[in-house]
Parts: structure tokens; sequence; C-alpha cells
């Protein structure tokens, strides 16, 4: 609570869902993010031990129901939701979430219990076929946090979602060098990056027959024992501009040749591309499997609407977590979001107790090196001096407050 304070999570949530500080339609919404936050599908009535306070969490007096949060969320348009992590972004850029010159873009399959007919895909080829929701990421590399997503869906296919994603990205660092997925490699993202951007972009190619001949046509320059690199011109079927095409040969003996090459739209050396550069990409990996619980492994429905606006306010536990994870010393801070959850957020034995104009929580048997007694001990004071508000408004102004024993 006291991170959603620090980054203004509540306007956010207001301005997602149209209304204003005595209103209920945020607080349904700040569940739907305190559950994304402790890595819970749905706290409900049917599941859930009453009078332990996570319903006062979210300044409500009950938990909400499936059927609310479905309504809630259903009214909402997709642009909201794209809105609420264009602003997010902005916000999360202003305090330094977002440090480093490269952006990963990654389309991430996410399996779902949609009951509509839907194609059925593998996401490793070692599974069953399964639905999938097919959702597109954008992440900072240095940091591993996420600026923005997107939902791939029968009237929006890969370059179109991508392009939405990247307007996002312009906005947050809109000279980055951009790795993509090779499901990118389209004349449309690459020409649209190329003429309507300053972005960088590296794309790993489509092994093609066309590109298997051009990888075997050309001389190479080798750089290590069992590596070599070659560059040449290439240009999309129908289309007359040319780009930047690296190949790069795996292999000492010809007849253990392996070939693996990438377009790219930048004037870096080729080695360090994709030497060093490309390697970066797998942070976005990391971050599904350090943060995915939290929101990003799972996709009970696929109205568009819903998906969106969870997918939005997951986003904004996820920015506070990593607001919290920072004051954190190690190991703790490398805790995935599953653990801190089960440890930290909400296996802790507390009390809750108001005095005067302010909720007073008491935590036992917290660890002396987590550092929590020294962030959140004296709450009030601490946040008036980084010249925060310490009244809670989804809390009908309640200041809060920490004690550890």
């Amino acid at each position: 609570m006291a991170e959603h304070l620090r980054m203004g999570s509540w306007d956010l949530i207001k301005g997602f869902t149209e209304s204003s500080d005595a209103d209920i339609e945020p607080r349904i919404a700040m569940q739907v993010v305190n559950e994304a936050a402790i890595c819970k599908n749905r706290i409900r009535k049917s599941n859930y031990f009453s009078h332990q306070g996570f319903e006062l969490l979210n300044g409500l007096s009950f938990l909400a129901s499936d059927e609310q949060v479905h309504q809630l969320l259903d009214k909402h348009t997709v642009e909201q939701a794209r809105s609420l992590q264009h602003t997010l972004a902005l916000i999360r850029a202003n305090r330094g979430h977002y440090s480093g010159q490269t952006i990963a873009i990654d389309p991430h399959r996410i399996v779902s219990a949609s009951k509509r007919i839907m194609p059925k895909k593998k996401k490793q080829p070692t599974e069953p076929s399964r639905k999938m929701l097919q959702t597109f990421f954008a992440l900072d590399t240095l940091t591993g946090q996420p600026i923005g997503c997107g939902i791939g869906s029968p009237a929006a296919n890969t370059s179109q979602e991508t392009l939405e994603l990247l307007n996002m990205v312009k906005t947050v660092n809109p000279k980055a060098l951009i790795l993509a997925d090779k499901e990118h490699f389209t004349a449309q993202i690459v020409q649209n990056v190329d003429q309507n951007t300053d972005f960088e972009f590296l794309v790993p190619v489509i092994s093609s027959e066309r590109i298997k001949s051009i990888e075997r046509s050309l001389s190479y320059q080798r750089q290590w024992a069992g590596y070599a690199i070659a560059e040449t011109q290439f240009n999309f079927t129908d289309h007359l501009q040319k780009y930047r095409l690296i190949c790069q040969r795996e292999g000492e003996t010809q007849k253990d040749y392996f070939y693996k090459s990438f377009l790219t739209i930048s004037d870096k050396p080729a080695t360090l591309l994709l030497g060093e550069k490309y390697l970066e990409r797998w942070s976005i990996e990391e971050f599904f499997n350090f943060d995915g619980a939290m929101g990003f492994d799972r996709a009970s429905t696929f109205n568009l609407n819903i998906r969106y606006g969870k997918m939005a306010l997951a986003l904004v536990a996820q920015a506070a977590t990593y607001e919290l994870r920072k004051k954190l010393p190690e190991p703790y801070n490398r805790w995935n979001s599953q653990h801190l959850a089960d440890a930290l957020l909400y296996k802790i034995d507390s009390d809750i107790r108001v005095k005067n104009d302010t909720i007073i929580v008491t935590c036992y048997d917290t660890p002396d090196n987590m550092n929590l007694k020294s962030n959140y001990q004296n709450l009030p004071d601490k946040l008036i001096s980084e010249g925060i508000n310490p009244k809670i408004p989804w809390l009908y102004d309640f200041k809060l407050d920490f004690k550890f024993k």
C-alpha cells in the first residue's frame, strides 16, 4: 500500500474506472490489483476465510464477486486499458524503472480456459495442443521491467499488435534498440519501424529457401573457432527497400555448418549486435519466470475488455512490488513473485487496529535483516518527508503505519 501511494496508483485506477474517491468501482479494481500482487487468480467468499483483512485492504467491507469484477472490467474498453498502461509506463520511466537502451519485445502464449472455439497450439513442442491466448510484451532488458503488453486476436495480427506496443515504447525510449522475435520478421513491422520511428531494430529472420540460398552464397569472416559472420543487403519480396542482413555461421567444417541470420536497422557492429546485444533478449523470459504468477501465466476468458483490464491492473501490482523489492536486501530481493507473496505479503502473523486516524499493522517475527522496520515503521512521517500525502484515499483518508515485533 505504501508503494501504491508513492506511485500514485489510486489516480491511475480512478482514471481507468472513470470514478471518484467515494466510488466503489476503483476499490473493486484495487482488489484485482492486490490479488495479482499475492499471485492469486481470485479471492472470493467460497475459497476464503473471513475476517482476515484482505477486503479492508481495498477499502471494502466485503469481497467482490466474480460477477462484480466481470461487470467492472467488461464495461471498460481496450483503449482505456492501454491508456492505463501508457500512463503507468511514463510514471515508471520517471521513477527510473527503465534505465537501459535496449528493449525486448516478445510474443508470449498463455494457456486459456476460454470456452470459445479457438485453434489449439503447442506452447512447447513436447506439450499437447491447448487453447492459447497470444500476448505481446515489451521490457527494458537492463532492469527486467515491463513497459506494456498487448493481446493478439482475429482482428489484430502480430504486426498490428507489435506496432501498437512499439507506439507505447516510443514514449518511454524513442531511440532504443528493439530486440525482436522471429515472429516479428514481417515487411509491415520492419518498414514501419524504419520509416516512422527512430528505433534501431534487430530481428532473427525466418529460414526460408531464399534465406538459406543467401546464407550459403556469402563469404564469411572468421571471428573465433567455430564462428563466422557475413553481411549483405536484403529486401522483402515485392519491396524495393533494402536492409542490412547479418548471417552467422557456426561450425568448423562444411558438414557441420549451422546458419542463423538477422535483419537489422542499426549501424552497430555485427559482433556487438549478435554477440552481446541479442543475448539480452532472454531477460524477457526471466521476467515471465520471475513475475508470471502475478497474472501473466493464465487467462480464464478471451473477452478482450476483461483480459486487457486484468493485465493492465496486474502491471500496476508488478510495479508496486518492484518498488517494494528495491527496498529489500539480498536474497529477499531476488525472490520471485510467488515466493515473495508467500513469505512476506500475506503469510506473516499480524494484527490490525485503529488509533485515531491511523491504521496500525503489527507484524510479528519478521526477520530484522529484511529492513522492513527501517523502511515502513513510522510510515506517515516517512511519506511526508518525501512530499507524499500519507492519507490513503481508498481507505477514506486513514493513514497507515507498521510496527514490527
